[in-house]
């Protein structure tokens, strides 16, 4: 089984990401392809870990497939099942996931890795990240159950939400295996009560899940990045439309010039002269017209 990579891996990944995902924010004359910027942020990442063969790998598929997507599926043992999932979504024919959105919650999901996060907020962000963006329920909690940050009791368990989500909601799984159901049921029945298993949720989590039931799923997620300041999903940022704002303008007060030009001259009782729409044809060859 592979095995989370050191600090600094992740530190540079998300070095990479962010990198990547700033592109969107430029103006699209300044934008670069993204074979450029991987070549150029090869110069850049630290020497000392193993991204810069990662980004080899990255550029070669590039250069003979056309796609990053396989690079990060034939590394499993450097990119997670989930970071390859994402890439595979944004880069799919069939899907509308934004491949600068991916490398906003990229960014987030290797931040979150370096900073050493437990499994509950890493599942909560990545389940919020399938959520916000509409992605497969069924391919994305396949991805994480075999994401190497999880342990075998978390993969199992996440595992077995696979085939639950679609008819229990995530606030009661959640809340069935927190220590506040287990608190509450030990007070109900006034003796002791076996730990579900597996037991995964804290007290705050499970009072938190609870009061979210039957609500929709964002409020949940809200709720703990308030009061357990869980990471947001990133959202994509609107695009900047004041560099094509005066380009628009432009063809708006041509044709309006075109339009007041005809219609002065329809008020001068000339009619309009349509010859200037004509298309000039130069004259032909001599013996043409012969």
């Amino acid at each position: 089984m592979n095995r989370p990579l050191p600090t600094d891996e992740y530190v540079e990944q998300a070095h990479l990401f962010e990198s990547l995902a700033k592109q969107v924010t430029l103006e699209l004359e300044r934008q670069q392809p993204l074979q450029v910027l991987l070549q150029w942020l090869k110069q850049e990442v630290l020497a000392t870990t193993k991204l810069p063969l990662a980004l080899d790998y990255m550029i070669g598929e590039m250069k003979h497939v056309g796609t990053i997507g396989t690079a990060f599926t034939k590394l499993p043992h450097y990119f997670s099942t989930f970071q390859s999932y994402l890439i595979n979504e944004a880069e799919s024919e069939r899907g509308r996931f934004d491949i600068w959105q991916a490398f906003r919650i990229l960014q987030q999901d290797a931040q979150l890795r370096a900073s050493g996060a437990t499994p509950n907020a890493m599942f909560f962000f990545q389940f919020e990240t399938l959520c916000r963006n509409r992605l497969s329920y069924d391919h994305g909690i396949e991805a994480m159950s075999r994401d190497f940050f999880y342990d075998p009791i978390w993969s199992a368990w996440i595992l077995s939400v696979r085939h639950k989500i679609g008819l229990v909601d995530l606030t009661d799984l959640v809340y069935v295996h927190s220590q506040h159901c287990l608190d509450n049921e030990t007070r109900r029945l006034d003796a002791e009560v076996a730990p579900p298993e597996p037991l995964l949720f804290s007290e705050k989590e499970g009072r938190i899940a609870l009061a979210n039931r039957h609500k929709e799923p964002l409020f949940f997620f809200s709720s703990l990045q308030r009061h357990l300041g869980i990471p947001a999903t990133p959202l994509l940022p609107k695009p900047n439309e004041s560099s094509r704002l005066l380009p628009k303008l432009a063809r708006d007060v041509e044709r309006l010039e075109v339009r007041i030009r005809l219609l002065e001259e329809e008020q001068k009782q000339k009619g309009i002269d349509l010859s200037q729409f004509y298309e000039k044809y130069s004259k032909p060859p001599r013996g043409l017209d012969e």
